[in-house]
């Protein structure tokens, strides 16, 4: 999701207007998303010394983790296609194990082995055409059932090694590089001496300190209009993550088809506008990123039991029909825009 689909409020231009408050923000086009790195309280030249290291690690991942351009990852894809195995570095092979945990605590909603799904629809592409894929050749990878545990990872003394028992697994990190690198952010910036900053990579949102005497204020954009939906106050190491049908999308015959790829059908998932989730502690960024899409998958009738599998207290969900699905937890962190939008709180 871009910057535009989750918007960044904060009144920081306004006060540094007025002499009283430092604020340096920079935004950048990564991971096929607008990415932003905001910072409270530094001068200039430190500020833009630290968002220059953040913005080459995320340039380093965009360039490792590439699921159709020449990449560490692409390379991997190939091997495991001719039945091989590939040396890989150990920073791939602890994402591979961690995304592997990652999709069996989700039950295999969350699954970066559909490389081969997401391809045939056509969204591993920088621009995506309204065609449908052949269904036979979808039932095919669907039957094939690619996941991660058919992924091993063999650990020699200098290297370690990645292969796949099942060549149909084709490696899509799309739904975990951003997560992954707002974790790597936040490392980076507290290195630099960073103490308030808030990362947003395309709705996927790390807070770090605050914004002077308050938290950082987000916007959870609408699915469907333009503006927030919602606002809520974003403290010290939280981050939300959103998942929505409104980015990578294309409409045929008056029905929408997005990105989001149910790995049980094949097929796009329906009904559901957009699932926003708020996670914090250890790896909070990566969790913001990657435990969306099983709530997503799963539905409007799944959602809450996706949910407390992934350990997620405070999650809304917005239905095909706009209306708000959400935890009591969440309902505590939010402002909404308009009162009157339809909402159910779960029990």
């Amino acid at each position: 999701m871009s910057l535009a689909r989750l918007l960044l409020l904060t009144l920081a231009l306004l006060l540094s207007a007025c002499g009283k408050e430092l604020f340096y923000q920079e935004q950048a086009y990564v991971f096929g998303t607008q990415v932003d790195v905001s910072i409270y309280g530094e001068d200039e030249a430190k500020a833009r010394q630290a968002t220059v290291a953040v913005m080459h690690e995320f340039q380093r991942l965009h360039d490792t983790l590439h699921a159709w351009k020449p990449s560490e990852l692409s390379s991997l894809n190939t091997a495991i296609a001719q039945g091989k195995s590939m040396q890989v570095s150990p920073e791939l092979a602890e994402m591979l194990k961690d995304a592997t945990l990652v999709s069996a605590q989700s039950e295999g909603l969350f699954n970066p082995a559909i490389g081969g799904l997401i391809q045939t629809w056509g969204f591993q592409a920088d621009d995506f055409k309204a065609v449908l894929p052949d269904a036979k050749k979808v039932a095919a990878l669907v039957k094939a059932k690619p996941q991660m545990s058919d992924i091993s990872i063999l650990s020699h003394i200098a290297w370690k090694t990645a292969s796949s028992r099942n060549r149909i697994v084709k490696l899509d990190l799309g739904g975990y590089a951003k997560g992954y690198a707002l974790d790597r952010a936040v490392t980076i910036l507290k290195e630099q001496g960073i103490h308030n900053a808030l990362i947003n990579i395309g709705g996927n949102v790390m807070a770090l300190g605050t914004h002077g005497t308050r938290p950082w204020m987000v916007g959870i954009q609408h699915p469907r209009k333009p503006g927030p939906l919602a606002i809520l106050e974003l403290r010290d190491g939280e981050a939300i993550g959103t998942s929505g049908d409104y980015q990578r999308y294309f409409e045929l015959d008056g029905k929408r088809y997005c990105h989001l790829i149910d790995p049980r059908s094949g097929y796009p998932v329906q009904d559901v506008q957009a699932v926003t989730i708020l996670v914090r502690g250890e790896h909070a960024g990566l969790r913001s990123d990657s435990n969306s899409k099983p709530l997503f998958i799963a539905g409007a009738a799944g959602w809450t039991n996706a949910a407390l599998r992934m350990q997620i207290e405070e999650a809304l969900l917005v239905d095909g029909e706009g209306v708000v699905h959400l935890t009591a937890a969440m309902q505590k962190r939010l402002k909404f825009t308009n009162e009157s939008t339809r909402r159910e709180v779960a029990p």
